[in-house]
């Protein structure tokens, strides 16, 4: 609102400041109950997903600091430090520099950390330490609709992230090819392959006493340690092998490396990284939605 009292060169045109308000204020006109519960019906999952994101702006700063941190660190060390070491001893070892061999590994493995962290905390809080699940339940919000709101909210930060570290990527030099952007895609996939199981497994905890630890510990950092990140699989003993076959961050490594700088491999593989990756991230899915149900309707 304009002040009378204020000079005129600071005054701005009232019948303007009327009108942006007369369209502030019908923004906010409250809708009736049966209106209210339609949209909560139709846009449900995007109302969690909305409230969800704007949540993380209490920890925006570590999100900025990973999503930026994470991958000059890792590919200044690589970049910088290991890889000439690498390429100095086994020129042409990977067909490529070595930075470029392992930067769609870090992108993929980054993506997967991060489900790890937003699928396993932030699901026992909703249930248990902050109830923030129950809340919607007195609208017309439904049990499903939390689960994939949630499921939205953390791909859409996966899928963001994902497309800085490329961005940074780039920079470095480490991609080659024009399709490098897939790997965006294929990261997000492979993050939420992994993420939604693991909510499944956290929404049915009642309890959390060191299970999270245990998962980053035993089965976040092995994943990480011995999907091919840094060397080629078949380099592994035989009796370690397996960890990668079943590894999300394996099968999403070898494929982004398809699009990045042209990796060979049989198109049937590829074919293989995909359907797992898609039948991960959809079992995940129809568990999730069914645990919340019963949890949130029990």
């Amino acid at each position: 609102m304009t002040d009378p009292q204020a000079p005129a060169t600071q005054r701005i045109d009232r019948s303007g400041t009327d009108a942006a308000v007369r369209l502030f204020n019908s923004s906010l006109k409250a809708h009736a109950p049966a209106e209210s519960a339609k949209r909560a019906r139709k846009f449900g999952t995007l109302y969690i997903a909305e409230g969800h994101l704007l949540a993380m702006r209490r920890y925006i700063d570590i999100i900025i600091a990973y999503s930026v941190g994470n991958p000059l660190m890792y590919l200044f060390a690589m970049g910088v430090g290991l890889a000439s070491l690498v390429d100095a001893n086994s020129a042409n070892a990977f067909g490529v520099s070595y930075v470029t061999f392992i930067a769609p590994a870090l992108l993929v493995s980054a993506a997967v950390m991060t489900a790890a962290g937003e699928f396993t905390y932030v699901i026992m809080s909703g249930f248990k330490w902050n109830r923030t699940f129950y809340g919607p339940l007195s609208t017309a919000i439904t049990p499903y609709q939390i689960s994939q709101g949630l499921q939205l909210a953390v791909t859409t930060r996966i899928f963001a992230q994902s497309i800085v570290y490329l961005l940074i990527v780039v920079l470095f030099g480490a991609t080659g090819s024009a399709w490098a952007w897939v790997s965006v895609l294929i990261a997000t996939l492979a993050g939420t392959a992994f993420g939604f199981p693991l909510m499944a497994y956290a929404a049915s905890l009642e309890e959390e006493r060191g299970q999270f630890q245990l998962v980053n510990r035993f089965i976040v950092m092995p994943l990480f340690l011995f999907s091919g990140t840094f060397f080629p699989l078949t380099t592994l003993p035989w009796f370690l092998q397996w960890i990668g076959w079943i590894s999300p961050i394996w099968h999403g490594t070898e494929l982004s490396r398809v699009f990045s700088y042209g990796y060979q491999e049989p198109l049937w593989l590829s074919i293989v990284h995909v359907l797992y990756l898609v039948a991960l991230t959809f079992i995940g899915w129809h568990f999730s939605r069914r645990i919340f149900a019963r949890r949130l309707e029990g």
